[in-house]
């Protein structure tokens, strides 16, 4: 069949659609909604904010309703919950070389000049080149010129704090954990930096401060803290906060729960959730063909953030503990 023949066959097949019609559909029903307590239709009612699963046409209606709605809505919270929690996560990629993160903190480095986060292969690789060229070595992301004293650099990092930059106030809160660079060691100013990073979005802040909670670091022992902190971390992606979990739940005997758990981490490429997958098969608690299935994975995601230039640069000692 020639190109010409294909285009009119195609063509004659969409004329023959009728969409004549398309304009009388009633599309009323569609967005009719109906108040829980009255029974009142409307299409803009307001929704429970809680479980989403049901619609008020006011506030009255809604605090008239809450004693008859209240076992369901904490349970269709408490399964929302759940949906978030074992939901995979993407990893975060590195915006150089679009590859998956590596999954040891020690392999990326923060630049205090443009505030990204960035893999040490991509940092060795403009580095090298510099040198070769005989030329001062410039950000890789940004291209600002090194700093040449860790006195300018905390002032940059200063600066990206005082902007509102996530992994910023994490370093800060590291520094004050320790007592580093000038910082009076103050675990109760690095819990609050930690909380506040993992609002804005870095997950190593939620795994911080629920590793405080868990060991009483500035704060009272409180392990429903340190578990509910570590699920805020996993939920947005950090393996190591998840393998917690997971030993939090074994730890109470749920060991379907913990064995979620360490399947999602094993397949981010966290090698001793791994193990754990493969003890949960020795101990009968798993089938060995959904160990194999996370043992794929897991080999898949490490090649992924895997790369000749990550390597030179683990064996150079680039590096930044503590990201």
């Amino acid at each position: 069949m020639s190109t010409d023949t294909a285009i009119n066959t195609v063509t004659e097949g969409i004329n023959k659609v009728d969409i004549s019609d398309s304009n009388d559909i009633d599309t009323s029903e569609v967005l009719q909604q109906t108040c829980a307590a009255c029974g009142k239709q409307g299409t803009n009612l307001n929704i429970c904010n809680k479980c989403k699963a049901v619609t008020y046409c006011n506030a009255a209606c809604k605090k008239k309703h809450r004693k008859k709605h209240k076992k369901a809505c904490e349970k269709r919270v408490a399964e929302l919950h759940e949906e978030q929690l074992f939901k995979d996560v993407e990893p975060d990629e590195c915006p150089l070389c679009f590859q998956p993160m590596p999954f040891e903190a020690e392999a990326t480095t923060f630049k205090s000049c443009c505030g990204k986060v960035i893999c040490n292969g991509c940092l060795y690789g403009v580095n090298e080149e510099a040198f070769k060229r005989g030329k001062i070595q410039l950000c890789a992301f940004c291209r600002e010129p090194a700093t040449s004293s860790l006195k300018e650099t905390l002032k940059l990092e200063k600066k990206q704090m005082d902007k509102g930059n996530a992994v910023a106030i994490f370093t800060f809160g590291v520094y004050y954990s320790k007592g580093q660079h000038g910082m009076r060691q103050n675990w109760a100013k690095a819990n609050e930096l930690y909380l506040k990073a993992g609002e804005l979005g870095w997950a190593r802040g939620y795994y911080n401060l629920g590793y405080s909670y868990n060991q009483g670091y500035g704060v009272e022992i409180d392990q429903k803290k340190a578990r509910y902190y570590w699920e805020l971390a996993a939920m947005n992606g950090h393996t190591s906060a998840r393998h917690n979990l997971g030993c939090l739940e074994k730890s109470d005997c749920n060991y379907d729960r913990s064995l979620k758990h360490f399947i999602i981490s094993a397949k981010a490429g966290n090698e001793i959730s791994l193990d754990q997958v493969e003890r949960g098969v020795m101990d009968g608690f798993l089938a060995k063909d959904v160990y194999a299935s996370t043992l794929r994975a897991y080999h898949e995601r490490r090649k992924e953030m895997t790369s000749v230039m990550r390597d030179k640069a683990k064996e150079m000692g680039y590096g930044q503990i503590g990201r």
